[in-house]
């Protein structure tokens, strides 16, 4: 029987991250990987496929909608190649999975394909096409991410009625997709077909989208999206859904109690995601989930198996690549016998949609609940001379900072490349940055990160020198 000191079961971010970090403190590593590609939903049918289709709809949409204002013209008819771009994002993925395959052998990590199961608190079964191989373990991590969650009243048959994995990898353009979920992932992918000349409906049971979002950049965001001929349902709770052929019929109630039918060719339905743990045989070692689902761990990320440990979407928080990554090293350093810590309040959230969203710390309605005494700066992006240069003119930044000691509290950004411009406010409050101190930084000019400045200065002393 192999023998590891560490055995994480999973490879997406979380999983291999820490796998990572394990090797490189010096522990005998071993990751564990149901699916024949590493790398978890993130890389294979997450994150790193739907930015590419994402990215390669916005060069479709920029082409068709501005590229004429730039003085480009295009001879002939403009169209799109839906197999090619779906090709491209395949040869992405494949390139990236192979990049772990690179990481894992670098650093000497075993990788054993199969279904990982716990035997006790010391070994782990491994399970591919019904060959059994048993593994021993000092220390376990539970790296096995999540799934998409189903409603009961919708037959996902992957055909019609599809989950955003069958989303990434569509035979043709929908003529009308009806989206059930106003949350991140009905969002980019809509967005994705709204580009490529879909008629798309978002039905949001909430009264506004992306409801963990400051509620200012929700609505800037779905202001946005009504001028790109999205459509938004709010406040309306699906009760049906049924496919017949090549059409899908899904019923609703609004806020009134009135029935209101849509019919599309394809319904994606996405209504978050639910942690996945089947087959991994915890009651074998003691270790609990609550109602949701999730690992119950301690703030070690400790199981009720004090060798075992749990990261990532598996256990309670924000469903999100990074926080994985960070919770994977910080077990590896704990199993090293280091002090790391994280904190969750700076782990930052972001809508990868064209305006980017992106938001770290609190927003004001959690700061109003607080009872915390605040004040806030707002810029535009239209008054920036980068983003009227390049025709990005939506959104804007909100620097919200503590009204006694001026320290920043939540930073909220939509607009063009948001999820990049956020890591600065990151590191300003990791250092417990005051709204003056960004205020008196020098930003390079024209870029859309002096709207950051120019956001800290109205929240300094509403001083803002463009606007």
């Amino acid at each position: 029987m192999d023998q590891f000191d560490v055995v994480v079961i999973g490879s997406g971010p979380g999983g291999y991250v820490c796998a990572i970090r394990c090797a490189q403190l010096g522990m005998k590593t071993a990751l564990v990987e149901k699916y024949d590609t590493l790398g978890g939903t993130c890389l294979n049918v997450g994150c790193i496929p739907s930015k590419s289709l994402l990215d390669s709809s916005h060069h479709y949409y920029d082409a068709l909608k501005h590229f004429d204002s730039h003085g480009i013209t295009i001879d002939g008819e403009l169209k799109v190649d839906l197999k090619k771009m779906i090709s491209r994002k395949d040869s992405v993925v494949e390139q990236t999975t192979k990049g772990i395959d690179f990481l894992m052998s670098k650093n000497n990590i075993s990788v054993y394909k199969g279904l990982g199961s716990f035997t006790d608190s010391s070994k782990i079964n491994i399970c591919n096409d019904g060959n059994d191989q048993q593994i021993s373990y000092k220390s376990a991590v539970i790296a096995t991410g999540s799934k998409p969650t189903s409603l009961p009243f919708a037959k996902i048959d992957r055909n019609r009625v599809i989950t955003s994995t069958e989303a990434l990898k569509l035979k043709e353009i929908p003529k009308k997709l009806i989206v059930i979920g106003g949350g991140v992932i009905g969002l980019e992918l809509g967005q994705v077909y709204n580009r490529l000349g879909s008629e798309v409906s978002v039905i949001e049971y909430s009264d506004t989208i992306t409801p963990f979002m400051d509620s200012s950049v929700s609505k800037e965001l779905i202001r946005i999206f009504k001028k790109q001929k999205i459509k938004f349902y709010l406040s309306h709770k699906v009760f049906d859904v049924s496919s017949s052929g090549d059409s899908v019929s899904v019923q609703a109630e609004d806020s009134k109690g009135n029935k209101v039918s849509f019919n599309g060719d394809y319904c994606l339905v996405s209504v978050g995601r639910k942690p996945y743990t089947e087959g991994l045989n915890l009651e074998a070692i003691g270790v609990n989930t609550n109602d949701k689902g999730q690992v119950e761990v301690n703030d070690k990320l400790q199981t009720s198996q004090v060798n075992v440990y749990a990261i990532g979407d598996v256990i309670k928080g924000p469903m999100l690549a990074h926080k994985a990554e960070e919770e994977g090293v910080l077990v590896a350093e704990i199993i090293a016998n280091q002090k790391p810590h994280i904190n969750y309040n700076l782990i930052p959230n972001v809508i990868y949609t064209w305006p980017e969203v992106a938001s770290v710390g609190k927003t004001e309605e959690q700061l109003s609940q607080m009872g915390i005494s605040f004040k806030k700066g707002q810029f535009p992006m239209r008054a920036l001379g980068r983003a009227r240069a390049s025709m990005d003119i939506d959104g804007f930044v909100k620097i919200l900072a503590d009204s006694k000691t001026d320290e920043i509290l939540g930073v909220h950004i939509i607009g063009a490349r948001a999820a990049d411009l956020i890591a600065e406010a990151v590191v300003a409050m990791e250092y417990r940055a005051t709204a003056e101190d960004i205020s008196r930084m020098s930003h390079s000019h024209p870029t859309y990160a002096e709207a950051i400045k120019e956001a800290a200065l109205a929240a300094t002393e509403n001083r803002a020198l463009h606007m």
